[in-house]
């Protein structure tokens, strides 16, 4: 036992035939070849034409801004922008541009162009960085991180153009109130000018006619302008719608069928027409009102004594500042024969506004048809107030009807009230307490 330790050094049974494990020869280093160097001078070639093609997108973006500068002192500015630009980042460019005060069309220019000199800063700005890294790598980092480099330009550059541009938020503008004296599109414009007579020479009364016309009616004791509204709503027009003998029928007929005391039931009986009988009815009140030298001579020529028969006319009451509006041959002719017209049909009227006291604007960008006196506002007809009578078959709708049937040339443009009859009549909400009637 004492012989085999000492030759062998262990026992049969710790023998291990496994042999041992020789280490591998190191293998000779291979010779370096050209490859890596030709694939190194191959990006560096491509990293310069990067260079040179962000070098020609400035300079065509510096063109587009010189050539669009309205003067030398913009260009200047814009080529100092640009120069500073290429060294700077995205957001101090933005800063130089808003700090150099250019004109407002530059802004409007450069706004335009803001997008590619964008995109070509952003790709120089992140080109440089990787080139100053790879020269101070080996020639292997130098490769691969000008590979890497472009990519992540072109990331880094389309992400921040793509962000817009952030304006200092600013407090939203406050709705302005419709300026009722402000220039409106589309306004209507009334013009202050005289109107024209309107009974024009064609429809008035031969002086020669009248003096018949008065002669048969009083012979027969009826009403003139009973006699001469039956002619008319008969469809006889002219200066001299009948002869003599004609008149002198006509009156006597009237006479006959209860004409010296009901109008109305005349007419109806000379016709058996409701219709007609109304027509002759309001024509006969007309007539009476303005009298027949305003139907033989016009209306304007007797302004001055409609405006005397309206002042002193007990069956209108007008109001103070109207009344100065009147004395002042403010109203138009024809407002005042419409005043008389229905103080002779309905006995009692309250007029509440004519110019004075009537606000200037009927509705944003139109003047009132008051400002000229061409309107008179009725509160009150037979001693009834509109407000609260607005009803169907009220004293409002037989004032309407009673203006929808005046002679055409009398025929007013409004006849605003809460009822609409057709015609110029129409309803307006605020005109509940009066009837306005405007030329």
């Amino acid at each position: 036992m004492t012989r085999r330790l000492l030759l062998f050094g262990r026992g049969w049974d710790e023998w291990d035939r496994t042999p041992l494990k020789q280490q591998p020869e190191q293998a000779a280093p291979k010779q370096k070849s050209g490859r890596r160097f030709a694939t190194t001078l191959s990006f560096c070639a491509l990293f310069f034409a990067g260079l040179a093609l962000s070098a020609g997108a400035g300079n065509s973006v510096r063109g587009l801004l010189q050539s669009s500068s309205p003067d030398g002192t913009s260009s200047s500015s814009l080529e100092t922008t640009m120069t500073a630009a290429d060294a700077l980042p995205t957001q101090h460019v933005q800063g130089v541009v808003h700090a150099a005060g250019l004109e407002s069309a530059v802004h409007a220019t450069a706004a335009q162009v803001q997008a590619p000199q964008q995109r070509a800063v952003h790709a120089t700005s992140a080109v440089r960085p990787t080139a100053s890294s790879a020269s101070a790598t080996g020639k292997t980092q130098h490769a691969r991180g000008t590979a890497g480099a472009r990519p992540a330009a072109r990331g880094v550059a389309g992400r921040q153009a793509k962000k817009p541009s952030r304006a200092k938020p600013g407090r939203p503008e406050k709705t302005q109130p419709l300026d009722a004296e402000g220039t409106l599109p589309g306004a209507t414009v009334w013009l202050y000018q005289a109107a024209p007579d309107p009974t024009p020479p064609a429809a008035r009364l031969r002086l020669t006619f009248a003096r018949q016309l008065v002669a048969q009616s009083r012979a027969a004791h009826v009403d003139w302008a009973l006699v001469l509204a039956v002619l008319r709503a008969k469809g006889q027009n002219g200066r001299a719608p009948a002869s003599v003998a004609q008149l002198h029928s006509l009156s006597f007929k009237l006479a006959s069928v209860g004409g010296r005391a009901n109008g109305w039931a005349a007419a109806l009986a000379y016709s058996s027409q409701a219709p007609f009988a109304d027509r002759v009815v309001a024509l006969r009140h007309y007539y009476r009102a303005v009298g027949m030298p305003s139907l033989v001579y016009g209306l304007l020529s007797q302004k001055r004594d409609l405006e005397d028969r309206v002042l002193h006319d007990s069956r209108l009451s007008i109001y103070p500042g109207g009344r100065n509006d009147v004395a002042a041959h403010k109203v138009d002719v024809r407002v005042l024969a419409v005043m008389l017209y229905l103080a002779d049909t309905y006995h009692s009227v309250i007029v509440s506004c004519l110019i004075s006291g009537h606000h200037l604007y009927a509705r944003p960008g139109v003047i009132s048809a008051h400002i000229f006196g061409r309107a008179v506002d009725i509160a009150a007809l037979n001693g009834e107030s509109i407000y609260g009578h607005q009803q169907p078959g009220g004293i409002t709708e037989q004032a309407v009807r009673s203006l929808l049937l005046l002679p055409p040339e009398m025929m007013p443009a409004q006849i605003i009230s809460l009822l609409g009859l057709g015609g110029p009549s129409f309803p307006l909400a605020n005109h509940y307490d009066h009837i306005h009637i405007g030329y």
